[in-house]
């Protein structure tokens, strides 16, 4: 098949997804600014289909008018089918249709035996209670009592058909085999063209507010080929702007007349990534990392059902634990980035990815910006302030990247005193110097330099700023005491002040910044921590960007874009501070993954409160016995039906049971029992932490899901290689 320049990993189905659309005639880029970026240069169309054959609709509308039924959260809903709650195969299927036989038989026998003379009589008295003599004697209505005796004869013949129906398990048995026959039938059967109104092809929505043209012209694009999936989903995400008046519908109709597929493209150009590794549905907003397994512990309903996460869930956060190769980075993190940056495409998503160097979180050229922290001759930096002009608010991100994982050794058992000696520094810096100090000038006025601390004390006698005088007075009081936080804190920004780290966290300027403060914008942002030789300094980073990434995500004005934070290896990143921001993401439409080894790297005291604090835990095989009972307590417990059966020996009573037992014995060589079915009701662990340390296969990770709204789903196992 065709791919189009494109490579699609293995045990992918390259033709469930539409790929990246060509585009031969861009129109060029004007000299007045548009409201969007036209995309790059693209190759050809394909090929069109043979002469004198019959043109096959584009993949792009077969993936737009396949259904996407109301599933639980979880799942993956592009082509899903229902199933039903219960296992209808319980029973056997021979023990079923044995007892709709003979229901059946049964019915018929006692039919029979009413149409009987002699019962005759008996069970025809309602009718003849309930219609006038006169029906029936010579001269009356004969023909109206005819129809009244059918009608009753049809009454009963239902009654009798509903009650051994009931008894014989009728329909129960219609929904195993003919329902499914039906369904072959009916798709064997060519589907009926559907109207205009109802395709979703036709962009019906548009239609109907009277953007006839630019539906026409969309239609256009899609069926000559220069479409896919991410110019549908961004131009369904501008077509909502102008559905919530925050643009006008001449100016939506005029881009799209213009540039057709390419309208209210990316800032970047792109209208799509140069190569997917998972299955993704826009229109869903959906990344399928799995299959639910077929294992009695699955509600039968997610059975072999697909596996998928989205915004709504991603919405209330995803802890996953595993050790290394388990498949938390392959399995779950990059097919999530891979769906946050093609929605961030189609400007409804904002995508922060941060991991040590080397992990494999997606090419360069799927992120608008890459930082690479301690490399040589940096492209980008970082903001150690996290863009804000605010001293305080700037000292408390800081302190809790450099001292929030001490936090209960600290005097008052948090950050909040480290962020008060920032804070008495950097407010008169910014004064005195119109922005804040860069990492070798902070650890100076930490450790309290005498030169440092003079300078700043003259150019703030200079600048008129004596109320903050008595910042830097109290600082200095302070650091002559025992104990000083300014001492520890030094140590900790001391790490960032290393050769490898010379070129970065420039305030001046001087340096193109990341800063979180434009989440609300459909940003690619991918954040590479040092390597081996700094792995402290890498953890300040790491709680430095998720300390920034909180705060940003809560202050944004405008929250319609999704912001996503994935923080691969989050060990030591988790403080109490940091479940406080997390529990804040779900009202401010972001959400954060973050994986981790195992528990223990985080504090024992807030390991409860971790997994209370997201709505989605993945519990991948290798798990530890002990992280596997923290899982087994929070999903707890439910009822489930169990069956004892006990073999009792039949005594046997007289002398010719006597003897047949003893040649049944001497056939089968046992002894004649009886079985005892004991069913009780019992409240078992829905996933105990020894079925999650020794029974989960490879390849495999138990998933629950919660959703912003409320809803939640059970834990499922996943098997992550389908």
């Amino acid at each position: 098949m065709d791919t189009e320049g494109t490579h699609d990993a293995q045990d992918t189905r390259s033709d469930q997804v539409p790929r990246p659309a060509p585009r031969p005639d861009v129109p060029p880029r004007p000299t007045t600014p548009p409201p969007f970026v036209p995309p790059p240069a693209v190759p050809a169309a394909p090929p069109g289909p043979a002469s004198g054959g019959p043109a096959a609709d584009p993949p792009l509308l077969g993936w737009l008018r396949t259904p996407r039924p109301a599933a639980a959260p979880g799942v993956w809903t592009f082509g899903h089918r229902p199933r039903a709650a219960a296992d209808p195969d319980r029973i056997p299927a021979r023990q079923l249709i044995g007892g709709a036989v003979i229901s059946f038989l049964c019915g018929w026998l006692l039919w029979s035996l009413l149409w009987n003379q002699y019962l005759g009589g008996y069970w025809l008295w309602p009718l003849l209670l309930l219609t006038p003599d006169s029906w029936r004697t010579a001269g009356g209505e004969k023909m109206v009592f005819v129809v009244a005796s059918y009608a009753y004869y049809g009454l009963v013949l239902a009654i009798l058909a509903v009650v051994f129906g009931r008894l014989g398990r009728w329909p129960e048995l219609a929904r195993r085999f003919l329902r499914p026959l039906l369904g072959r039938l009916r798709k064997a059967a060519p589907a009926p063209k559907q109207q205009p109104a109802a395709d979703r092809a036709q962009w019906p929505e548009l239609r109907a507010h009277g953007a006839v043209d630019a539906a026409d012209k969309l239609v256009a694009e899609a069926c000559a080929g220069r479409m896919n999936d991410v110019d549908v989903a961004r131009i369904e995400r501008a077509w909502q702007s102008v559905r919530s008046g925050k643009n006008s519908l001449a100016s939506f109709t005029d881009t799209v007349l213009r540039y057709g597929a390419a309208a209210c493209a990316h800032p970047s150009g792109r209208r799509d990534l140069p190569r997917r590794i998972a299955h993704h549905d826009l229109l869903a907003r959906q990344v399928r990392i799995g299959t639910a397994a077929d294992h009695p512990r699955n509600p039968y309903q997610h059975r072999l059902a697909g596996s998928a996460l989205e915004p709504a869930l991603l919405g209330t956060s995803l802890l996953a634990v595993g050790p290394a190769g388990s498949g938390k980075t392959t399995r779950v993190v990059k097919p999530v980035v891979e769906s946050m940056c093609l929605q961030a495409l189609a400007g409804q998503c904002a995508v922060v990815a941060v991991g040590p160097a080397g992990s494999d979180l997606g090419g360069d050229d799927a992120f608008d910006v890459v930082v690479r922290i301690g490399r040589p001759d940096p492209e980008c930096d970082l903001d150690l302030y996290g863009g804000t002009t605010d001293p305080d608010e700037a000292a408390g991100i800081l302190a809790e990247a450099l001292v929030g994982d001490l936090a209960e050794q600290l005097p008052g058992g948090d950050s909040r005193r480290a962020a008060t000696v920032l804070a008495q520094l950097l407010g008169p810096f910014a004064a005195a110097h119109d922005r804040f100090p860069a990492v070798p000038e902070l650890r100076e006025l930490l450790d309290g330099a005498p030169g440092a601390m003079a300078a700043l004390r003259t150019a703030l006698e200079d600048a008129g700023a004596h109320t903050l005088l008595r910042e830097l007075d109290a600082r200095a009081r302070q650091s002559e005491r025992h104990g000083d936080l300014g001492v520890l804190l030094a140590d900790r920004i001391a790490l960032l002040d290393r050769p490898a780290f010379a070129g970065f966290f420039d305030p001046t300027g001087a340096t193109r910044q990341v800063s979180l403060r434009a989440l609300d914008h459909p940003l690619r942002v991918r954040v590479e921590l040092p390597e081996r030789g700094h792995a402290e300094a890498s953890r300040i980073l790491a709680r430095l960007v998720l300390a920034q990434f909180t705060e940003c995500a809560v202050a944004r004005a405008d929250r319609s874009v999704f912001a996503c934070l994935v923080l691969d290896e989050a060990a030591h990143t988790v403080t109490a501070e940091a479940l406080r921001g997390l529990q804040r993401l779900r009202s401010a439409n972001a959400g954060a993954v973050l994986t981790l080894r195992s528990l223990d790297e985080v504090p024992d005291a807030l390991r409860g409160a971790l997994l209370g604090s997201v709505g989605c835990r993945m519990a991948f095989a290798g798990v530890t016995t002990w992280d596997g009972a923290r899982f087994a307590e929070v999903w707890g417990k439910e009822w489930v039906e169990t069956r004892d059966v006990t073999d009792r020996q039949i005594i046997a009573e007289g002398a010719a049971m006597k003897a047949l037992h003893l040649f049944r014995h001497l056939v089968t060589g046992k002894a004649p029992t009886a079985k005892a079915v004991t069913v009780r009701t019992v409240e078992r662990e829905r996933w105990s932490a020894s079925d999650l340390a020794n029974s989960l296969p490879p390849g495999h990770a138990v998933l629950s899901v919660t959703s912003v709204a409320g809803e939640h789903a059970p834990p499922v196992l996943v098997d992550l290689r389908a």
